[in-house]
């Protein structure tokens, strides 16, 4: 019954979220089908929420403190911070090929009502310079592109439609075409969203890029915005990924993270919880034959701080005019923050 709970308020979050954006990863379209056997929370599952929520708790009363320790959170575990990275590496190089199908089974569609908030809030313009960072499958970076390219489509019509009266202004310079940028430590990662970039003829609009969040192999100031989705929760030192997201990006420029987050309701917590840990790496293991890597995703949910807590370190780190949008009611944040 835990389980049927549970798809039934993730589906209802999801109808309301997509009615009150009009526009505007995790829920399971076929939920039924692993529900045999796994009705019920078993006390090891309990023990490891209970464990969740301490560690979370004892994350935001110190902020930051992992990232002058000796060791970092890989999951539930403690690891030794030289170690993170190349675990990450290898829970990404096993799913990669599932990545996007993982997405969509575990968020049932939702994921991309999400991503589809984080471009219209992005609201991208003729000629922009981009850089998706974490974006290895293209899945961000190509709807980013898409809607450049829908601008500069716009922007061309209305320079081409005739004036209404008096003589005709000249013609602006053509802006060179926009560009999006994709950054992924994981080759892997990488591999799959530039095959997709071919298959849809943008390679000449993409460039594909494997590098370090907390050491961008790009100059100072050289992009109009930045985003990363899904991504700062794998990262080792955040606020070194955060001071290099401020370094690169151009006076003005924004950087926008999309990322799990703490949901505000009460009721949809547990049950998210309960459908969190007894079905994603069940989920994972059908799909991907791979459950060890969606149990760390899973765990790396609940270490990752909290909306305010996150929105700290963005000013900590220097950035302005920070803000933050709960989607499907805390499931995940969008923050948003600015170089002035």
């Amino acid at each position: 019954m835990a389980l049927r709970r549970c798809a039934s308020l993730l589906a209802a979050q999801r109808l309301q979220f997509a009615a009150a954006s009009a526009a505007p990863a995790f829920a399971s379209s076929s939920s039924a089908a692993f529900s045999s056997g796994a009705t019920e929370i078993s006390s090891q599952q309990q023990q490891q929420q209970q464990q969740a929520q301490q560690q979370q708790q004892e994350q935001q009363q110190q902020p930051g403190a992992d990232e002058e320790a000796n060791t970092a959170d890989f999951g539930f575990r403690e690891v030794p911070r030289a170690a993170k990275a190349g675990l990450v590496g290898e829970v990404f190089t096993s799913v990669a090929s599932s990545y996007d199908v993982m997405n969509d089974l575990m968020s049932g569609g939702l994921h991309r009502l999400w991503k589809d908030r984080l471009v219209e809030t992005l609201r991208p313009f003729p000629g922009m310079r981009h850089l998706d960072v974490a974006g290895g499958t293209g899945d961000v970076a190509l709807r980013v592109l898409a809607a450049i390219t829908a601008a500069e489509s716009e922007a061309a019509a209305r320079a081409a439609a005739p004036a209404s009266a008096g003589p005709a202004p000249a013609p602006d310079a053509a802006p060179e075409p926009g560009h999006v940028t994709v950054c992924d430590i994981n080759g892997s990662m990488l591999a799959v969203g530039r095959d997709k970039a071919a298959r849809a003829g943008l390679l000449g609009r993409t460039t594909w890029v494997q590098g370090d969040a907390e050491k961008l192999p790009f100059p100072d100031g050289c992009v109009d915005a930045y985003t990363i989705a899904f991504g700062i929760r794998n990262v080792t030192d955040r606020g070194a990924a955060l001071r290099e997201a401020l370094r690169v990006l151009r006076p003005g420029g924004r950087f926008l993270c999309l990322e799990f987050s703490q949901v505000t309701v009460p009721l949809l917590r547990q049950a998210y919880d309960a459908y969190s840990f007894a079905v994603i790496p069940r989920v994972g293991q059908l799909v991907a034959g791979d459950a060890e890597s969606y149990q760390y995703l899973v765990e790396s949910i609940r270490r990752f701080p909290d909306q305010e807590a996150f929105a700290g370190m963005m000013r900590a780190e220097g950035f302005q005019a920070v803000t933050y949008e709960n989607l499907t009611a805390g499931v995940v944040a969008l923050h948003s923050g600015f170089k002035f």
